[in-house]
């Protein structure tokens, strides 16, 4: 459940990384034993009283109006993202009860997205839930994210991907990456943001706890208070079977259930598909391996068996699916490592 003190967490990160250079305020240059903005330049930047910026940002206010928080939001210079995830915070306290947690349990894949997916046979491509498990994947896309994982382990929700355990607390996939650094600034980013909209969900809750405990990476990246989202990016990997890659990325939102997304890859440089096709020359896993910290519903060093890989070859038929330009509009995404 979203912690009655994440919008103050926010809120402090975001006054501590504002330098007064960047605003319109005078006296910026009076000397200062911490970084950023105080509380009562913040309050003078959106017009409201030190008095209840100091309530808001020490926990001590639930009711904060849209047209407050859309004021500080522009006090503190936040993107369109951070700004959804400040209402998203702020809506959350208000609507808070005493009731327990709920928890929506494993998502099952979109049979539009599942549809989609098994139109791109050329190219890898991956359904992501919410959490960022993976819900099913194609032959390329399974030997581009996880080759050492069977094939069929997106079909059992206890030994399901879960690319943020994956990157994290895996060093087989932590290894694919050459820009490592970027990928887990961004999953973090992505996973606050989730966080926002989804407070009640326990499962969110308990990955994201997990890996604050086991990572310390993950727990300062978590603390920092960076939220954000795209939809196309470019990843950086040492591929077992493809050598050294660059992997551009479109994220594709499904209508009917918008929390799930079609991730395509295309790799640069491979006009006639050949380092595409040597993904599948990565070593298959083996027939007995453990989901270890990669399975959805396991921690780190779980030892539930998951079932041998299917064959990885590609069928025939098909085509490259969607291209181009899509993705979702009206909002700030940009490109990442995402």
């Amino acid at each position: 459940m979203n912690h009655p003190g994440d919008l103050s967490v926010f809120l402090r990160a975001k006054r501590a990384a504002l330098m007064p250079q960047a605003t319109p305020l005078n006296g910026f240059g009076v000397r200062r034993r911490v970084p950023g903005l105080r509380r009562e330049e913040v309050a003078q930047l959106a017009g409201v009283s030190v008095t209840y910026y100091t309530r808001l940002e020490q926990g001590h206010s639930r009711n904060a109006s849209d047209e407050v928080l859309l004021a500080l939001a522009r006090a503190l210079q936040l993107s369109v993202t951070e700004t959804e995830h400040l209402l998203d915070l702020a809506r959350a306290r208000r609507t808070a009860t005493t009731a327990a947690a709920t928890d929506s349990g494993p998502e099952t894949a979109s049979p539009n997205a599942r549809a989609l997916l098994s139109l791109v046979a050329a190219r890898p491509a991956i359904i992501l839930g919410r959490r960022n498990d993976v819900l099913a994947w194609n032959a390329l896309g399974h030997a581009l994210i996880a080759p050492h994982l069977p094939f069929d382990a997106p079909d059992h929700p206890g030994t399901r991907p879960s690319l943020p355990r994956l990157l994290f607390l895996d060093p087989r996939a932590r290894a694919l990456y050459r820009n490592w650094d970027q990928e887990a600034a961004d999953y973090v980013a992505y996973l606050r943001l989730i966080s926002g909209k989804h407070p009640d969900d326990e499962t969110l809750t308990r990955m994201i706890g997990e890996l604050c405990v086991h990572d310390d990476t993950f727990a300062g990246l978590w603390s920092s208070g960076r939220v954000g989202e795209c939809v196309a990016g470019t990843k950086r990997m040492t591929h077992p079977g493809a050598g050294h890659i660059t992997v551009d990325f479109q994220l594709w939102a499904q209508s009917d259930r918008p929390d799930q997304r079609l991730e395509i890859y295309e790799l640069r440089d491979d006009p006639d598909g050949a380092r595409t096709r040597a993904l599948l020359d990565a070593p298959a896993p083996h027939p007995a391996r453990n989901s270890g910290p990669g399975g959805a519903d396991s921690g780190p060093g779980g030892a539930t068996t998951v079932r041998a890989g299917r064959d990885r070859t590609p069928t025939d038929g098909g085509g490259d699916g969607p291209s181009g330009g899509g993705g979702q509009g009206g909002r700030d995404r940009t490109s990442g490592s995402r």
